[in-house]
């Protein structure tokens, strides 16, 4: 994506362009940007085994997945739909690790029949599973008490979350597998969503292989996801390449007290497609207050709901004249019949007139995966370049 005559392009085609061959609202994906975020976190850390496990909740787009699948990416599902979308986009039953939730035992019995590789997430699943699949290996989640992310509602880790065993209970989930006979050889954690501090990821991966001394036939560790990406220009990135060397040297040290060499899995959603995407609207209304300016675009938060949901900050540009002129203070608002229906709350942006297609940035991430047909509006187009 590159600015040229003033508007907006994707390679060779302008957004302009783009809008009038397939119509707005369309998410437009980037294929080479996909490519180079997955390569960011495998050329940055060089333990060996180490898989990268794409978190698909982030976009289950079948290009999306199958370009991941062709750069050697493996799957992390929370869900048996998410498994066949996986299965549909090339994935085998091995390379697909699948995080538990709340699931029934229908569900259960479901992944234990296709031989999917599960992380529990409660005791109670530890004695289902037991009863399912008696005598075999499992992986389990737990919550050692460490949360971050950008809101409240991503942070997966900590005594008010719902997610994992937590770490006082390891002799109750010892005898838990005991009972019938399971053989841990799992460990997973995941602290949350969007993080940019590297601090927090090695306190949460140091604290992981301290507990992982009291399972002593572990044949991985999954250290869950959460690498960031800025949204707000304040936002500094992630030196991945520096937290690559820390992450090594954490576990290298593992390794030589630990006495084997497990599998280490990062389960990276956001990361690796969240700057591919972009969402294209079309103004369609301008309205002056004598307040402020609202400038109306044919899309709404069931397209992209980030910003009603979290407050999440989305860069945005006149793709069809992304300068020029004065700016002004205006607020983009959606065409769902919702006073939260707000992209963006006084921005300063160029002129912008009716007809002008703006891009929403950084949303290849949790934007159409989370849409829905609130107000009975369809879905928007994905197109993959």
């Amino acid at each position: 994506m590159e600015t040229r005559e003033n508007k907006l392009y994707f390679g060779n085609i302008s957004a302009d362009d783009l809008v009038a061959t397939h119509g707005s609202p369309l998410y437009v994906y980037e294929a080479s940007k996909i490519r180079s975020a997955y390569h960011a976190i495998t050329d940055s850390i060089s333990y060996k085994p180490m898989h990268v496990h794409f978190a698909c909740k982030a976009n289950t787009h079948d290009g999306v997945m199958r370009i991941l699948h062709g750069e050697g990416a493996r799957i992390e599902a929370v869900s048996p739909g998410e498994v066949e979308r996986a299965f549909t986009a090339g994935f085998k039953p091995e390379e697909i690790i699948f995080t538990c939730s709340n699931l029934t035992l229908a569900e259960l019995q479901w992944l234990a029949n296709r031989n999917i590789r599960v992380n529990l997430d409660s005791l109670g699943q530890v004695e289902k599973w037991g009863r399912i699949k008696p005598g075999s290996e499992i992986g389990v989640r737990l919550n050692q008490g460490i949360g971050a992310g950008h809101h409240d509602h991503v942070i997966t880790g900590g005594p008010d979350s719902k997610f994992g065993i937590d770490i006082a209970q390891l002799d109750e989930l010892h005898a838990a597998a005991a009972k019938n006979n399971l053989k841990i050889i799992g460990l997973h954690q995941h602290i949350g969503s969007n993080i940019l501090d590297a601090d927090i990821f090695m306190r949460a991966i140091d604290t992981l292989l301290e507990t992982a001394h009291q399972f002593p036939a572990l044949q991985y560790i999954d250290c869950g996801g959460g690498f960031g990406v800025p949204y707000q220009p304040t936002e500094i990135a992630l030196d991945m390449k520096q937290l690559g060397k820390r992450i090594d040297a954490s576990l290298e040290n593992f390794v030589a007290s630990y006495g084997s060499r497990p599998e280490i899995i990062f389960e990276s959603g956001r990361y690796l497609v969240c700057e591919s995407g972009t969402l294209l609207v079309t103004v369609t209304d301008i309205k002056k207050t004598p307040y402020k300016i609202f400038v109306g675009v044919n899309s709404g938060f069931n397209h992209l709901v980030r910003p009603a949901m979290y407050g999440s900050y989305h860069p945005i540009v006149n793709a069809s004249q992304v300068s020029g002129g004065p700016e002004t203070v205006v607020s983009i608002a959606g065409n769902i019949c919702e006073s939260g229906d707000l992209f963006a709350r006084n921005r300063s942006m160029p002129p912008i007139q009716e007809g002008n297609i703006l891009a929403i940035l950084n949303a290849g991430a949790y934007g159409f995966s989370m849409a829905s047909e609130y107000n009975s509006r369809p879905k928007p187009k994905e197109i993959l370049l």
